[in-house]
């Protein structure tokens, strides 16, 4: 059962980087204007969501490393352009599969103690933090998955399934 607990977060690692890989190849294809639109969601555009998956994502992977993220707010904009935040991405996709690569079973049972960013202090197990942060990735995806339908673009298929296909 140990190996199974760090064998599902590896997978679900990948499987996070194959999503955003997919997601990201699509918005490539739309015009600056589409993009950038606001289509009414929790932050706004497409660009917006994009950004606060990858604020939340160093935000807790900060947490887990111990190292400041310096992240102000939830909605900060940290690359106003598509390509940077796509290379960003792919080298927080990469910095994550190592992180949880090298956790063993005894760190996935550690709890983490950490402040939100209210400040407020927290404790929550890792096995819940990384729950958590595939979840929160899944369901901003999920966001930008609709609105990519509200545009001339074929939202691609990111269902865990397919990936595990």
């Amino acid at each position: 059962m140990e190996a199974a607990l760090t064998d599902h977060f590896r997978k679900l690692a990948r499987y996070n980087a194959w999503a955003n890989r997919r997601l990201y190849d699509v918005c490539a294809t739309l015009s600056e204007a589409e993009y950038r639109a606001d289509r009414h969601a929790f932050f706004g555009s497409i660009h917006g969501t994009l950004n606060h998956i990858l604020v939340a994502d160093r935000i807790w992977e900060s947490r887990l490393t111990g190292e400041p993220h310096g992240i102000p707010t939830l909605d900060s904009i940290l690359y106003d352009d598509f390509s940077g935040l796509r290379e960003a991405r792919t080298k927080e996709d990469a910095r994550m599969i190592d992180l949880i690569d090298g956790m063993d079973q005894e760190r996935l049972a550690e709890v983490l103690v950490y402040r939100n960013m209210a400040g407020e202090p927290l404790e929550t197990p890792i096995s819940f933090v990384l729950t958590h942060l595939f979840n929160h990735a899944t369901h901003h995806r999920g966001q930008v998955h609709g609105m990519l339908s509200q545009v001339p673009a074929d939202p691609p298929p990111l269902d865990l399934i397919y990936f595990l296909r």
